[in-house]
């Protein structure tokens, strides 16, 4: 029996960075949920200095990765 997978994407890679000191484009970066900032387009992501902080959804193109590699990138990003 296969697991259901969360639909909702655990990683995005940056398209744009405004400042190149948090976030490096083309980078992938962790993403944790957080509704209130989805609904004003935004996300929050673990930026460049190990902190969460909300960007805007635009500068950024939502991945889904199988689990065996979104494991290996979590453990990676600690």
């Amino acid at each position: 029996m296969s697991r259901r997978r969360n639909t909702t994407p655990r990683f995005a890679i940056c398209i744009n960075a405004d400042d190149q000191d948090l976030l490096t484009p083309l980078k992938i970066y962790p993403l944790l949920p957080n509704k209130s900032a989805e609904e004003i387009n935004y996300v929050r992501v673990i930026d460049d200095e190990g902190e969460d902080y909300l960007y805007p959804r635009e500068n950024f193109i939502f991945v889904d990765f199988p689990p065996a590699v979104e494991r290996a990138l979590l453990r990676a990003s600690k």
